[in-house]
């Protein structure tokens, strides 16, 4: 699955340098000149990744936007590079200290640039405590879903059953191997079992089995959790 990048990044012309080399380096970039713009676009799909730029020219700075980041459950975890024309020691450490996984000072090769988020998405992946899925955040030490940073609550099996679904994201799973998979093979119950675990589910995550957003029925066989 492509990497997502978000760009927040007033100028124009940055914005758009950084935008086609991420781009040509295979990840897929959306870049936003105002935090308004990316703050809808996170309620819609968290990144993988933010290259965040500290002096914008809105009311809300680069460092204003990562505290918000970081106090909301289903944000805190993305990982973000500062990109700024300020280079003191003191303003690395500061931005470093309050969140900020890098920083890189203007100007900057386009090269060092690929390099560094490469480096920065690396750290997470051998650190990753929980995963992303739409506007979706799964701590998987805790075993907690968030929505659009408020807590569902699920029981065991509709959290078993949720996560088996996402590790096989887009294959449709007969009622069958779910039931076997969630429930054992010495489990004695119906195909129906599996029908209201669905239903449970789509009940707090607010879908609807005739216009899915998260899980698709295929009549006669199974679900299937539907692609980002």
């Amino acid at each position: 699955m492509n990497k997502v990048i978000y760009i927040l990044e007033d100028d124009e012309s940055i914005r758009e340098i950084i935008t086609y080399t991420l781009t040509s380096s295979g990840f897929t970039v959306f870049s936003f000149s105002t935090s308004k713009e990316m703050y809808e676009k996170i309620n819609q799909k968290i990144p993988n990744i933010i290259l965040l730029d500290i002096m914008l020219s809105s009311s809300e700075t680069g460092i204003d936007i990562i505290k918000r980041l970081k106090t909301n459950l289903s944000t805190k975890f993305i990982p973000v590079i500062f990109l700024t024309a300020k280079s003191t020691e003191i303003d690395k450490a500061y931005g470093l200290d309050i969140g900020a996984d890098d920083y890189i000072t203007k100007p900057f090769g386009v090269l060092e640039l690929v390099a560094r988020v490469k480096a920065v998405l690396r750290r997470y992946e051998k650190n990753e405590t929980g995963i992303h899925y739409k506007d979706i955040f799964i701590n998987l030490e805790s075993k907690q879903l968030f929505k659009s940073n408020e807590e569902i609550s699920l029981t065991f099996k509709e959290f078993e059953l949720f996560m088996y679904l996402y590790e096989n994201i887009g294959v449709v799973i007969s009622r069958d191997s779910l039931l076997d998979k969630i429930w054992g093979m010495d489990f004695f119950g119906e195909r129906r079992t599996v029908d209201v675990h669905i239903r449970a589910l789509r009940q707090k995550l607010s879908d609807s089995a005739e216009n899915p957003i998260y899980i698709k029925t295929i009549r006669g066989y199974g679900y299937m959790l539907v692609k980002e």
